[in-house]
């Protein structure tokens, strides 16, 4: 690997990082990308590149599997949890909650109770898989949806 591809993968290392620190605030590329010093579309691609998803669905995915671990361990309510990890809506909440775990957020509560087992264990077990099961992808109208995104989310026509 050479000296350039090894910096700018520390680069965006770094910039997830800075997502994971701070996936509950309001988060935008231009910011994101700012911490891996390069530019917007840069960012992207190479993010993409780096981590196998767009920066959007990567913050999504963290959200949710954040939010998995408070519907599990503890009795608030969906809206608090919903805004605790970041969301702006309910909907939008729920909806991306049911195309990566594969349920509402009420019945994942349901069929999910506190995990007592270690840490290690616990992280492996509660990752967030897509909901088609396995790493099979959504249908693209469905993983995408027909608006665009500001976070870098690839547009239909842009897709490969």
């Amino acid at each position: 690997m050479s000296r350039d591809a090894e910096d700018l993968n520390r680069r965006m290392l770094r910039a997830r990082d800075a997502m994971d620190r701070a996936y509950a605030e309001h988060l935008d590329v231009p910011a994101v990308a700012a911490v891996a010093h390069v530019s917007e579309a840069h960012f992207i691609r190479t993010f993409r590149a780096v981590f196998g998803e767009t920066p959007h669905r990567y913050l999504q995915r963290r959200r949710v599997e954040r939010s998995m671990f408070l519907l599990r361990e503890t009795d608030r309510s969906v809206t608090d949890i919903c805004f605790d990890v970041g969301f702006g809506s309910l909907g939008t909440f729920s909806r991306t909650f049911h195309s990566i775990v594969g349920e509402t957020p009420s019945h994942y509560r349901l069929g999910h109770g506190p995990i007592v087992a270690p840490n290690c264990v616990q992280m492996a077990a509660t990752r967030p898989r897509e909901a088609a099961g396995g790493s099979r992808p959504l249908p693209r109208a469905r993983a995408t949806g027909a608006r665009s995104s500001s976070f870098g989310e690839a547009s239909e026509a842009a897709a490969p």
